[in-house]
């Protein structure tokens, strides 16, 4: 998604940080500036490094090495008190106190922020709640109780988000509604860092992604930017040329069956021109390479994928044999 940053000072700024567990580096010379208005998608498996860099930045723990700022200050510093009014957090695992009801769970966290309870009703309003806001938390489904999260997250307007896998255990709708709240936070000028191991429907809600494996920074950037460093083949779905995919020399080399290809990036034009010579297309459809395709990639997990990418025909010799087959055929 398209974002305008504000040419200000980082919200969160980590300069060559590292974190050491004893014999273990929890975290690797991480670089990142995220700027007012981002969202942050932070993408790695279990023990990548991803929670204790949300405690880096929350000021829970401290750096082995390097810098962590929030707001220009070291969050560990006096200076940084001030600040957290401005922050909202969600745990991976969100736990309340199950003899309180919703409500007195939030109206507890919303005098913690000064925040007054027309906020929280209306929080609980926005998460679905309002009907079970009265009911004691023991009697919550995991959903709900996840939602609960969420209101506690967005308390007070904060413009520095940290969540923590915010969709688990959210319906469909919940999860719609979910990423309509990062959308307008984010248009209001919040920061998020958003972790999810759930990658479908992340992507046109982030501005960048970064990807942890081991501690280390496998990639970071945009989408876009990805795409072309990966330099993955796309997929280009076809309808109405019935078996002319297999009967053309060319284009039967990418072939993955009679109504899809699977070409090199370099050849997408060169393909979809040769496709459009053809008069009995009667439709075209262009899939880009996904998150979870790219995320597979830099984490070096998606062999299948890799190895159809190595069987595809070098890029400039397919391009010529397009060239020598639309010729022949024109």
């Amino acid at each position: 998604m398209t974002s305008l940053i504000k040419a200000t000072s980082p919200i969160v700024s980590l300069h060559n940080t590292s974190k050491h567990y004893q014999q273990v580096e929890a975290l690797k010379n991480i670089n990142l500036q995220l700027a007012a208005g981002e969202v942050l998608g932070l993408f790695g498996h279990n023990g990548a490094g991803k929670t204790t860099m949300m405690k880096l930045i929350l000021g829970v723990i401290k750096a082995s090495h390097g810098d962590v700022k929030i707001f220009g200050v070291d969050p560990l510093s006096r200076q940084a008190w001030h600040s957290r009014r401005n922050i909202g957090y969600l745990p991976e695992n969100v736990s309340f106190y199950d003899h309180l009801t919703g409500l007195e769970v939030l109206t507890y966290f919303s005098r913690l922020k000064s925040v007054n309870k027309k906020q929280v009703i209306a929080l609980l309003e926005q998460v679905g709640l309002t009907v079970a806001m009265n009911r004691k938390v023991k009697t919550y489904s995991k959903g709900m109780r996840q939602r609960l999260g969420l209101a506690q997250a967005f308390l007070g307007e904060p413009k520095l988000l940290l969540l923590d896998e915010p969709t688990v255990g959210l319906d469909p709708i919940a999860t719609k509604e979910f990423y309509q709240t990062v959308d307008n936070l984010k248009s209001n000028g919040a920061s998020i860092i958003l972790c999810s191991h759930i990658l479908p429907g992340v992507e046109q809600h982030i501005d960048r992604a970064m990807i942890l494996s081991g501690g280390e920074s496998r990639a970071m950037g945009t989408l876009i930017q990805l795409r072309e460093q990966a330099c993955l083949p796309v997929t280009i779905h076809t309808k109405g040329l019935n078996g002319i995919l297999r009967d053309d020399p060319a284009l039967n080399e990418l072939r993955v069956n009679d109504n899809q290809l699977l070409v090199p990036e370099n050849d997408k034009l060169a393909v979809i021109r040769k496709l459009l010579s053809y008069d009995h297309i009667s439709d075209l459809h262009i899939e880009p390479v996904n998150l979870d395709q790219l995320y597979q990639y830099y984490l070096n997990d998606d062999c299948a994928l890799k190895d159809k990418a190595s069987n595809i025909p070098n890029v400039s010799n397919q391009s010529e044999a397009l060239d020598r087959s639309e010729a022949v055929s024109s």
